[in-house]
């Protein structure tokens, strides 16, 4: 999310997270005016290769709940940054899959992070909007639950109905959608993700 209003109309969705991206590379960058929104959305500032003492000034800034770290953050960073919050930060660790992706790598992330997220694999650090092989979820070992990224728009709304409803889904928590709703970058489609929730998580 980028653009007050827009912010606050899709606010009225009443998604899960909205998430705020404050990697300057990005376009998607955000460095405007945060709305007041509904308590029970949490906001979630989205990092990469940040250090931990601007990811804090941030969180305190914003009133962030969680972050989604993006970069090449270790274990250990994420036990860093958890160490450094008490107010029961979300780490969201994502990882980019491909075909030769190591599951067994995760491992490490289990105890320091509360939710993995799987994005594909692209030019761009997330964004690229491109799916990738969901088959390939059948390799993943552990109960940790994770998002689903990566190339998710409303002409996928079918097959993630289809998907939410198989063994593939155990562990999914939630849906993370992005450029496949977009007009330009951070700006979203009010209408169609109403309408992607219609069709694929409104009773979930």
């Amino acid at each position: 999310m980028k653009y007050k209003e827009n912010i606050e109309l899709v606010a009225n969705l009443q998604p899960d997270y909205l998430g705020f991206i404050f990697y300057q590379k990005s376009k998607r960058h955000f460095d405007g005016e945060m709305p007041t929104l509904p308590t029970d959305i949490k906001k979630v500032g989205v990092f990469v290769n940040e250090e931990v003492s601007v990811i804090n000034e941030l969180i305190k800034k914003h009133d962030l709940k969680g972050v989604q770290l993006h970069g090449d953050e270790s274990a250990l960073f994420c036990s860093e940054l958890k160490a450094s919050n008490k107010t029961g930060l979300e780490i969201i660790k994502a990882f980019a899959i491909s075909e030769n992706f190591d599951f067994s790598m995760l491992k490490n992330y289990m105890l320091v992070c509360d939710y993995f997220l799987f994005d594909t694999k692209g030019k761009e650090r997330g964004g690229n909007g491109t799916l990738f092989d969901w088959e390939l979820l059948e390799q993943y070992p552990f109960d940790k639950p994770f998002f689903l990224s990566g190339g998710i728009g409303l002409a996928e709304a079918d097959r993630i109905a289809t998907f939410l409803e198989s063994a593939l889904s155990d562990y999914c928590y939630a849906l993370d959608v992005n450029s496949k709703f977009e007009s330009e970058p951070g700006l979203k489609k009010v209408q169609e993700l109403k309408k992607f929730i219609e069709l694929t998580v409104k009773d979930k």
